[in-house]
């Protein structure tokens, strides 16, 4: 009987023995596994160590994006990227992210070939920076245009009225701190808004007329603010094809990109997921709320964020 019992804890501490380097072994290999796609489809910034035409996904409301930013960089400077798309899908946001975004996306076309390919939406500040890339491909129901700047602010004077409270203030200057929301703006709050304004729509017509070929005068006559389907936007010159990626693969082909490369998507290390917004004005928002990181990714997901816009913004619908 001690033979049996001895015999029985050997075979048990075998057995625990040969599950952990079974357990090892399968982890090893699992990590070998990881490590070679790692390799051969990862880089830094979700880039590859092959040859590959890279896209990257400009999606939800435009602010300033810094990492966006340094992803288009990496791209720029990578050897193994022969050409870009860029698939955008937004109602716009604010005019000094999309002017940066646009920047960078032309530093990248002096590089190398990109095409747009634009989703349900490339609106204002995402029209400005499809007309970044050298090429433009929507689909036919796509919706694009929107050329126009905006500042909207409320007017909560009559509600203040109501409630009974008063505001008090000392300025500098008649304009100082104008406009404001607890009063109605008059006419030279208006006229200097409106200089504001004025002064960015030109700045916007001119990239367009500069970058669509037209006329200041062609480009004028479509920058009222009004949307276009994507066949709409091929009949004016804001869109170059319909179609879709293949479409955009194609054009890349005629500048030299072999149509066969796998194409890579270069994503957002620092964002998890997601579908509308910016992830950075999300969190700001949230925080201000008094939300977790949770809580502000809800608000990113919902929309929330793009009631916080403030400042000129070149935006379909804020």
């Amino acid at each position: 009987m001690a033979l049996r019992a001895d015999d029985l804890i050997d075979r048990r501490r075998l057995r625990r023995k040969l599950t952990f380097w079974r357990g090892a072994a399968i982890a090893i290999v699992a990590l070998g596994v990881i490590a070679l796609a790692s390799w051969f489809y990862g880089g830094d910034l979700g880039g590859s160590s092959v040859d590959h035409i890279a896209k990257v996904r400009i999606e939800g409301t435009i602010t300033e994006d810094e990492e966006l930013i340094k992803r288009l960089e990496a791209i720029r400077l990578s050897s193994r990227v022969k050409g870009v798309i860029l698939a955008i899908d937004s109602p716009g946001g604010t005019t000094v992210g999309g002017e940066s975004i646009y920047e960078e996306v032309r530093k990248l076309a002096a590089d190398k070939p990109v095409v747009a390919e634009v989703g349900t939406l490339a609106a204002s500040a995402g029209y400005m920076i499809a007309s970044a890339s050298d090429h433009i491909v929507a689909r036919k129901t796509s919706i694009v245009g929107s050329i126009g700047v905006l500042i909207q602010y409320p007017d909560v004077s009559g509600l203040m009225d109501k409630v009974g409270i008063k505001l008090e203030e000392v300025k500098s200057s008649p304009l100082k701190a104008s406009p404001s929301p607890f009063k109605p703006t008059n006419d030279d709050e208006r006229a200097m808004v409106r200089k504001l304004i004025l002064d960015s729509y030109d700045w916007f017509v001119g990239i367009v007329a500069e970058r669509r070929k037209m006329t200041r005068e062609q480009a004028l006559a479509l920058a009222d603010g009004s949307i276009f389907t994507g066949r709409q936007g091929l009949a004016n010159g804001l869109v170059d094809a319909v179609g879709g990626e293949s479409v955009a693969i194609d054009w890349l082909a005629t500048k030299g990109v072999d149509a066969k490369l796998k194409v890579v998507e270069w994503k957002d290390t620092e964002r998890p997921g997601g579908f509308l917004l910016s992830k950075a004005m999300a969190r700001s928002v949230g925080s201000a709320l008094g939300l977790s990181d949770s809580g502000s990714d809800v608000l990113h997901e919902i929309g929330a964020d793009r009631l916080f816009l403030d400042g000129l913004v070149s935006v379909w619908h804020p």
